[in-house]
């Protein structure tokens, strides 16, 4: 009986661990930027490691010549891919941290949490 006191001990001592090792992680990915752009780099977007997007950059002669049908079909292909690299950054971080649990299964979940899509491809 004492034995399992022990171990869940154990357990909560590295749920701490853990929960402070998340804190730093999302303090780096908020500060980590990723950029990507459209057009040939007509429409710009940057975005940092949690997926927030921080700016949007458009190519003036874009906005001068009126192109709102080109800058609204670029736009969202610049946010996308922005938005995949802070995904795969979230993804590195995660794996980065939970390195060395052995906890069944851990892998395949930060998997489907960063890549959703790719489980409902499966089904």
């Amino acid at each position: 009986m004492f034995k399992g006191l022990g171990n869940l001990a154990s357990l909560l001592r590295q749920a701490q661990q853990f929960s402070g090792k998340m804190q730093a992680v999302n303090d780096r990915l908020k500060g980590q930027r990723v950029s990507a752009s459209t057009g040939g780099g007509m429409i710009d977007v940057e975005a940092n490691g949690l997926g927030e997007v921080l700016r949007v950059k458009i190519d003036a002669t874009l906005v001068e010549r009126g192109e709102r049908e080109m800058i609204e079909d670029l736009l969202p292909g610049a946010i996308n891919q922005a938005l995949a690299k802070a995904k795969q950054c979230h993804f590195e971080a995660m794996k980065s941290i939970t390195d060395g649990l052995n906890i069944a299964g851990l892998d395949e979940a930060i998997a489907q949490i960063s890549n959703p899509e790719d489980d409902s491809e499966q089904k």
